[in-house]
């Protein structure tokens, strides 16, 4: 077996709630995500799915089990080396966009890149070339509110690619959008992990979208199946 990309092996969170009950979001949840491989996390409201993909982002720690990212151990790390993989490693889209205000479409794409140690040079001709494979060159230099709700969801799927990371985690990335701009949206997400080659990990209610992934899963009771 190929080394995946994104593994998650025996997840467990617990969270108090007062002083006498503990809730069990997570209960020995394990997944494996290939590179180039799209899969889809269905999962009822309220199931832990945004927690799951929290973890593996390392945006959380798990009470148990282990994160790999390229088959390298994360569980353990210190927040530096953590917030290094974050970085580079992993590309993070919402259900909203969580754009600057302040910047354009190509300025969003240019910072995270920037933070990363990228050259400006090098920065603002990956930005420009992610908004090509989306389709809104042309909007390069509009500001977020300038945008419609699809593109500007889908500078938010270049930002997350512009680090060129190893996974994408997405979290009901087209749920904010209506029916016809979701499948726009989605099919220059697919476009861009395609391109990339990279992992994804795509959390949805849209059946009809996960569908269309290379491979459904489900969290139930704490576990993926």
């Amino acid at each position: 077996m190929s080394e995946a990309a994104l593994e998650l092996e025996g997840i467990e969170k617990h969270y108090n709630r007062g002083t006498a009950r503990e809730v069990n979001v997570l209960r020995g949840a394990s997944l494996r995500v290939a590179p180039g491989e799209v899969v889809a996390m269905v999962a009822p409201s309220g199931a832990g799915k945004s927690t799951l993909l929290h973890i593996a982002g390392l945006l959380d720690t798990a009470d148990a089990g282990a994160v790999r990212l390229g088959g390298e151990e994360m569980t353990g790390l210190g927040d530096r080396r953590r917030t290094r993989a974050r970085r580079g490693d992993v590309g993070f889209v919402y259900q909203f966009h969580h754009l600057l205000p302040e910047f354009t479409a190509e300025e969003n794409i240019v910072l995270p890149q920037l933070a990363h140690g990228t050259g400006a040079g090098a920065a603002h001709a990956r930005a420009r070339h992610l908004l090509e494979v989306v389709g809104i060159a042309h909007r390069a230099g509009h500001r977020p509110s300038a945008l419609s709700g699809g593109e500007q969801q889908r500078v938010a799927f270049c930002r997350a690619l512009a680090n060129e990371p190893r996974v994408l985690l997405a979290d009901e990335p087209t749920g904010n959008l209506d029916p016809e701009t979701s499948d726009t949206v989605f099919a220059a997400l697919m476009g861009l992990v395609r391109e990339t080659g990279l992992a994804a990990l795509i959390a949805t209610h849209n059946l009809e979208l996960a569908g269309r992934m290379d491979r459904v899963v489900r969290l139930t009771d704490g576990r993926v199946t």
